[in-house]
């Protein structure tokens, strides 16, 4: 029996990971850090920013190929642990 957990996506995807943090250089240099740990560099044209309507907030998209459930498991796990992290989707 295997322990991997079943999952609904069908691996290699696309697959877009959303975080949201204060705007500023350090919260997109470690949203972009802690995703390239797991998924390898990343370019430019995968990500894309939105900023909040106050202009305090930013959420950042990150399109990666993700490989496994696995793969996507530990990307959000060590986004939610991070202080700058206020929220991953």
């Amino acid at each position: 029996m295997s322990d991997e957990k079943p999952s609904l996506l069908e691996f290699p995807c696309e697959f877009p990971i959303k975080m949201m943090g204060r705007d500023s250089a350090e919260f997109q240099t470690t949203a972009r850090r802690i995703v390239e740990q797991h998924a390898g560099p990343v370019s430019d044209e995968a990500i894309r920013t939105s900023p909040s309507r106050n202009g305090r907030f930013i959420s950042i998209t990150i399109t990666i190929d993700a490989e496994s459930q696995a793969q996507l498991d530990a990307i959000y796990i060590d986004l939610s642990a991070h202080d700058d992290v206020l929220v991953a989707l």
